[in-house]
């Protein structure tokens, strides 16, 4: 067993209260803000960086504030932020028919003990993915150098030039104004006297298409985080949805009511099968890809671990000391016997007494097994293209599919046919457990990288990672309840579809989950989308033959999945963030100027994250959809109008403000 030294170095701050307590603080907000964000638009962010800076900007007014510390911090913060992609999967219960509301428990069960088999995970991979490794882990780098530079550690004075705004309180001021602002917008959109989003349906010939544009700051906040490129491929997608398929489809038959009523049924029902095929293609394409690169890396790191070992070396430094692996196998197997519970008594509550112990048995392989390969391969995806553009929710979706095939092969012969909807309800828990080990593979890597660059020591990292877990896992499911209690969910019957939230991957999770075992998935449209697919991938792979930008195969089905009023936000984020990048790279201070609209972006997802879990307090509270109506629905056409002109003007003024702090303003303002 590694034993931890304690005389190794001298004493430093690193693991203290404050860390703890203040990157608690930090993960309730983002935590908050990813649980909305991730049901409404299907996406979520990283927060490490942006945790990075407000702790620096806090800790600096106390003394012996370290490096170290600030790692703590941001550590605590990723993790919990991480955790709340959950909501990719959890949803489905609703969804179903299973649940109602979310039980605290059992959905603080489902989050935290998978959450930290996924900490667990990442500790034995840690040497093979990041010391032993050349993997480039870009957020992970990012995060070290806006921490060393906030340190006065800058690597080189190219970097200290780049990033000493963000480092510094600017980077403070970018993500605090960036919420205040998206915050207060949606506000004035929830008087209805801005409209939420523009929208015009129309006929095409026989065919029929629309667009609609959805005035929301924080989208176009991830459209700038997410660069141009994938905001192209989700175009593409878009124009395969609504361009192509839509109105073929609707040529194909006759529709009686509104125009706009008919597309969306059409797109709800039928194209958005075709990009869940899209979607698990280019999971599957994912996986393939990276399978060599990930046995080379483990095998050359094993190798390079028998080395170490046959060298006799005595001791560890401190940024080589991970948590002991006795350490490690209890906490292992403790959340191994507690999932073995919650799988009992989910098997107990659905009536499936007669195959208690194979599903619990089995169960447990499933986590172990597939819950380990994923957190493997994640983690490798986020050192190889960093944690944002890694595509879990696609792994999410294939963990699922395996899932609900063994339901219906081996169990369901064993308990009948009526216990269908307790089948799909247990796949969703197992798939659960799977999910939160993978997302949390996929972020504590990058979150460790970033600790191996500023001299952390790993097991106090590996700590700080078990308590960012436990955070979010105490946050997620009263934020999910409110959210549930006021809005609803997308497909769920009595729900006003006006008002509910999207949760896309959700409802296709479960929606596959349910036609495995039942038999009733619609084949035809998902092989369709599956074709297209394997052309995407093509594509891509021809253009990166060429050296020419590529075509991100995931980004493409998830622009014909989600809904529009999402993703052309996202696609007009992306294009003018790339502007705004191009033009920083003209002036002196273009680094900087970069690393602040990434913070402001990030303040923009933040604040109107944490605006919706408020506004829906207000909602459940009033009993009212829309308590802070001060007009009616008459006021339209001019709450289109308002809305637009003020979201235009709000965005130039943002670039223009950050340009100028970037430049050295003294005062921030929202002038421009």
């Amino acid at each position: 067993m590694t034993q931890i030294a304690s005389e190794a170095a001298p004493r430093r701050n690193e693991l203290t209260v404050r860390s703890l307590i203040l990157g608690a603080l930090i993960t309730v907000i983002f935590t908050a803000a990813n649980v909305y964000f991730g049901l409404k638009a299907a996406l979520t962010f990283a927060s490490s960086i942006p945790a990075a800076v407000i702790s620096m900007a806090v800790l600096r007014a106390f003394s012996g504030g370290t490096i170290q510390e600030n790692n703590i911090v941001q550590t605590v913060a990723s993790a919990a932020g991480a955790l709340a992609s959950v909501v990719f999967v959890l949803p489905g219960l609703i969804m179903i028919g299973w649940w109602t509301h979310f039980p605290f428990w059992m959905t603080f069960a489902l989050c935290a003990f998978g959450g930290i088999l996924g900490v667990t995970y990442s500790i034995p991979l840690r040497r093979a993915l990041v010391t032993g490794s050349d993997l480039p882990y870009p957020e992970g780098v990012a995060c070290a150098e806006v921490l060393k530079v906030g340190a006065g550690q800058a690597a080189d004075p190219g970097a200290e030039a780049g990033l000493e705004v963000a480092a510094s309180n600017a980077g403070l001021w970018a993500v605090i104004w960036g919420g205040l602002v998206s915050a207060a917008y949606l506000v004035v959109v929830n008087t209805q006297v801005f409209a939420g989003d523009v929208a015009k349906y129309f006929r095409v010939g026989r065919g029929a298409t629309g667009f609609d544009f959805g005035l929301s700051l924080a989208l176009f906040g991830v459209g700038h985080l997410v660069g141009l490129w994938v905001g192209v491929a989700m175009l593409v997608g878009i124009l395969i949805a609504w361009a192509g398929a839509v109105p073929i489809l609707f040529s194909m038959a006759t529709h009686a009511g509104p125009v706009s009523d008919a597309a969306l049924d059409i797109w709800a029902h039928k194209v958005r099968f075709i990009g869940a095929g899209q979607i698990g293609v280019a999971a599957v394409w994912s996986l393939v890809k990276l399978a060599r690169p990930v046995l080379g890396g483990l095998t050359s790191a094993l190798a390079a671990s028998r080395a170490r070992k046959a060298s006799g070396s005595a001791s560890l430094a401190l940024e080589e000391q991970d948590l002991p692996i006795g350490w490690t196998a209890i906490i292992t197997g403790a959340c191994l016997v507690a999932i073995g519970g919650v799988l009992a008594f989910l098997a107990h509550q659905g009536g499936l007494g007669a195959a208690t112990g194979p599903l619990v048995i089995g169960g447990l392989v499933y986590v172990v097994v597939i819950g380990l390969f994923v957190s493997t391969v994640c983690g490798y995806m986020a050192g190889l293209i960093g944690s944002s553009n890694s595509p879990v929710s696609g792994v999410g979706i294939l963990a699922v599919l395996l899932a609900a095939f063994l339901m219906g092969a081996v169990i369901r012969p064993l308990v009948g046919a009526d216990a269908g909807p307790a089948l799909v309800a247990f796949s969703l828990f197992a798939t659960a457990f799977v999910f939160s080990a993978a997302i949390i593979g996929n972020d504590n890597l990058q979150d460790l990288k970033t600790g191996q660059l500023v001299g952390a020591t790993p097991w106090k990292q590996q700590v700080a990672l078990i308590v960012g877990v436990i955070v979010g896992a105490l946050v997620i499911p009263p934020v999910l309840d409110l959210l549930n209690k006021a809005y609803g969910f997308a497909g769920v019957p009595g729900v006003n579809p006006a008002h509910a939230l999207a949760a896309p991957q959700a409802s296709l999770i479960s929606t596959l989950a349910k036609g495995v075992i039942q038999g009733q998935l619609d084949w035809s449209l998902i092989r369709i989308g599956m074709m297209m697919g394997a052309v995407v991938v093509v594509v891509d792979e021809v253009l990166g033959l060429l050296k020419l930008p590529r075509l991100a195969p995931l980004a493409v089905g998830l622009g014909i999945y989600l809904p529009m009023s999402t993703t052309l936000t996202v696609v007009v984020g992306a294009i003018a963030g790339a502007a705004f990048d191009r033009r920083a790279e003209q002036r002196a201070d273009g680094g900087g100027l970069k690393q602040l609209g990434v913070l402001l972006a990030s303040g923009l997802i933040v604040g109107e994250g944490l605006m919706g879990v408020i506004l829906a307090a207000v909602v459940v509270a009033s009993g009212k959809s829309t308590p802070l109506a001060v007009v009616g629905d008459s006021f339209l056409p001019m709450g289109e109008v308002l809305g637009v002109v003020a979201f235009v003007a709000l965005l130039v003024g943002l670039y223009a403000w950050i340009g100028r702090l970037s430049a050295g303003a003294s005062r921030p303002s929202l002038q421009s």
